[in-house]
This record gives C-alpha cells, structure tokens and sequence, in this order.
C-alpha cells in the first residue's frame, strides 16, 4: 500500500476530502476539497501548492556525467549550461520513448534528473566504460511546484534566491527558512510557476514557510485532479495515459516515438550518437505515421446531441482519461486519450493520437460521444498545442 510523502503529514490535515490516489508509491492528494474548483482557479488566477515528491529523482556525478546524459537523452546535453533545464524524452534502440522528464545542470559535473517511472537501471546500464556516479535520490529529495500568477512574488516572500533574472527553464538556488533548496522556473501546469527541491527530513520547515506567507498570495494546496486539466490545457502529455513507456507496452502500437509524441523539437539528429538514433533518422525518412495532437471540440454540435434528448449539455467535472475512438467518416483514425473541460478557455478540449494524413492542423474530425448510453459523433477541429500559453510563463517576473 502506498505510504506518506515528506509533506503527507501537513497535506493529511488539509485534506478534507480524504480523497487521495497512490502515485508511485505514495500517497497523493486528488482533491482537497469535495470538489477541485478552487485548486483550479489557483493554479490560474492566483497560487497553487503541489506536493510533487513522488517523482523519479537521480543524481549523476563524475567527469562523463554530461556523457552520459547526452548518451541517453534525445537533445544536445553538450549545450547546456550550468543552471539550465531540459525538458526531454529518451529513448530505447528502436527509437521508441521510455519516459520523459527533465534534466538540471546543478553544476558542470552534477545533474539531477527527474523521472515519472523508476529509470535507475536504464541509467546505470547505459554508463558502462564512464567515470560516472549515478544515485537514486528519490527518497533523499522532496519537491513542491508553487504554479500560478502569484506564485514569483510569494516565492520571493520565503526564498532568498535571486528570482528577478530567473529565465524559463532555468535554476538557482538559495534557502527558504534556513533550509538549503534549489529553484527550478519548470512546472507541469503551462503557467507561470517554480518547482523547489529540499532535502527529505526538511520538507516540513519549507512547507510551513510557504503556507504562512500564502494568505497574502491566495495560496490554495492543490491536488492531481486540479493539475490534470491544467497540463491538458497546456498540452502536456501524461505518460500510462496519453502514451505507454516502451518498458511497459504490450503491443508495438502502445509504442510512441518522440515524432509521435509530437515532440520531434526535442530530437536533435546533429549531435553524436545517442540511444536510438539510428531508428529515429529512418523515421524521419520515411514519415511519422501518427502522432499526438490538440483536438477543440465543437461545443454547439455536443448541445445538440443533448437538446435531441431533451437534456441540458454537459461538460465532465473531471479531465476523463478514457480513450475515445476519433473518426473521418466512416474509417476510425485515431482516439482521444486526454479530454476535459477548459474553465478559462471555455472550451471542450483533448488530447488525441491522430493516424497520417489525418493530423495537420485544421483537419476536421469526429469524436464519438456518449449520451444517455447512445454512441453518437461530435465535430472536432485539430488544433496546434499547448491550448493555453500565457505570456507571463516564459516572461519577464514581476517581484
């Protein structure tokens, strides 16, 4: 059974709704209250607290630790400065996506690298004849991800780091309530946001720090419900749902590569050779034969289902991770893997594998929906992604 993060015995209190799922291992807040409106609406409108611990954490050290990581993953890792972030996916010899995740420079010979699966093995097998030291520091590190406008400023309340110059996907560090931490400008909400890494047996004093200054702020603890449409709506894809590890697939079909994935900016074929390589050059020749788009359904062709019924249209109070089959007339093309209701775009939105030459932006399809137990059809445009990208994410910081 799953057991408490670093932060469990402060997020057990809060969380009124007793309504928690097990995240690798842990237990994880799905809503605080009965409902995650307000966990929402703080993510966009004002600050959001994410107790994000339960992520894969690895350490690389050594003389060939840049090697190493620029061995596995898909982009340059030789271009990184210290201080920098990568978001990436790495891949297997077939070119097929094991996991994606991000990548820190803390320093010229130190990396950590976060994971949504465990990848320890992958690692280590992928170091032989490096001078390299790689360390699972999951249980060893705790995270939580401050996400939302206000979030630069209360951060800047309790955090002694220098945020003012902090770019997007960049790091730096400092101490809040005298505990040492690093800063991270990353997040998995597509909003303006920080993620903070701590020592383990400190998380508590940090989590303390943050909640005393958060009033001020409109601090709300957020949990996965909230997140799930907040990454939706940013495009982010959530491995197990929107797309299955190569480790984990059954089928060849549950595999993706990173063209698939919709992520073939994260490939860079110019640098050396790297776990892969030679699978994705071949799909580059030859074309991508699917791959994961945005889809905005049309929200006057689902009132109709529903007025032909004789009820009101409704939108689902939770992203629905089910897959729904996608259709061009009478051939199925593909299936929506994310779908949920955008509050702030008012909009129906999803995330969907689309079959060649299906998926260019524009393309209209349909989307089977169900309606008092009747399969029907709703129109849907393809559209490009991330659905919400406010200038303040990648901005200059307001403090």
């Amino acid at each position: 059974m799953p057991v408490g993060s670093a932060f469990h015995e402060r997020t057990l209190e809060l969380c009124e709704s007793l309504n928690y799922r097990d995240w690798a291992g842990y237990y994880a807040v799905s809503a605080y209250e009965t409902h995650h409106e307000h966990e929402y609406n703080a993510i966009r409108n004002a600050c959001a607290l994410i107790d994000i611990s339960p992520l894969f954490k690895y350490r690389i050290t050594g003389p060939d630790a840049a090697r190493l990581v620029n061995r596995i993953i898909t982009r340059d890792a030789s271009k990184m400065s210290v201080g920098q972030v990568y978001y990436t996916p790495w891949c297997d010899d077939d070119g097929k996506v094991i996991d994606d995740g991000t990548v820190t420079r803390v320093a010229d010979q130190i990396f950590r690298w976060t994971a949504a699966d465990p990848n320890l093995r992958w690692l280590t097998g992928n170091s032989s004849g490096l001078n390299v030291r790689i360390e699972d520091i999951s249980e060893e590190t705790a995270a939580l991800a401050l996400q939302g406008p206000t979030s630069a400023r209360l951060l800047r309340q309790v955090c002694d780091a220098d945020l003012s110059s902090l770019k997007y996907f960049r790091a730096t560090s400092g101490h809040i309530a005298g505990v040492p931490v690093d800063v991270t400008r990353t997040g998995y909400t597509g909003d303006l946001g920080f993620e903070v890494w701590m020592p383990w047996k400190s998380a508590l004093q940090v989590w303390d720090a943050v909640v005393s200054a958060g009033s001020a702020f409109d601090l709300h603890p957020t949990g996965m419900l909230a997140l799930d449409v907040a990454r939706i709506e940013a495009g982010l894809l959530l491995i197990d749902v929107d797309f299955q590890s190569s480790r984990k697939a059954m089928i060849e079909s549950q595999k993706y590569s990173p063209f698939e994935l919709g992520l073939g900016r994260l490939v860079d074929m110019k640098k050396p050779a790297f776990v892969g390589r030679a699978a994705l050059h071949d799909e580059m020749k030859r074309g991508v034969a699917r791959m994961i788009v945005g889809l905005e359904i049309d929200w006057i062709a689902v009132e109709k289902l529903y007025e032909a019924v004789g009820l009101p249209p409704t939108a689902p109070a939770a992203a629905s991770r089910t897959h729904v089959p996608i259709y061009s007339g009478r051939t199925q093309i593909g299936r929506a893997t994310s779908t949920t209701w955008s509050a702030i775009l008012k909009k129906m939105i999803a995330l969907a594998t689309i079959d060649a030459p299906h998926y260019a932006i524009g393309t209209r399809v349909e989307m089977e929906m169900t309606v008092e137990a009747v399969r029907h059809r709703a129109t849907a445009t393809i559209v490009p992604t991330p659905f919400f990208n406010p200038p303040r994410k990648t901005g200059g910081i307001r403090l």
